[in-house]
């Protein structure tokens, strides 16, 4: 089983009824972001707003740690859950149920050697995310 099977599989369907691609744009908008700090941003973001622990386990190699969708909305932020929400046609609330499924799942299958990977391996890994879901 590769990588990303397990998301390609029927994860993105299961847990989002939406645009499926809005929503893997809109994650994978969240790791890659140069402006925020990339992936290693995001994870700062987490540690900040007190999820140090779940981000954390999303990196290394044990057991991912669940957030919830509220977690996701004060990590993000409302505005920045309402611009996903819109953008992959749905409601706030499951834009933030699916974040919070898919980000530790994503960012676990990201980090398979427990830290996080350079810019360039990250953006090999995001495209060959996005060419498995869409």
């Amino acid at each position: 089983m590769g990588v990303f099977d397990e998301l390609t599989g029927g994860l993105l369907g299961k847990l989002f009824g939406g645009d499926k691609n809005a929503l893997l744009e809109s994650v994978m908008g969240l790791i890659n972001n140069p402006q925020a700090g990339g992936l290693s941003g995001l994870a700062q973001t987490f540690k900040e707003k007190g999820l140090g622990d779940a981000v954390s386990s999303w990196i290394s190699t044990g057991k991912n740690l669940p957030v919830s969708p509220d977690q996701i909305k004060d990590v993000l932020g409302a505005d920045r859950i309402q611009q996903i929400s819109k953008d992959a046609g749905v409601s706030p609330d499951d834009a933030s149920r699916g974040l919070a499924s898919l980000l530790p799942d994503i960012i676990d299958k990201l980090t398979p050697d427990g830290k996080v990977p350079d810019s360039d391996m990250l953006a090999k890994g995001l495209q060959m995310l996005k060419s498995k879901l869409s």
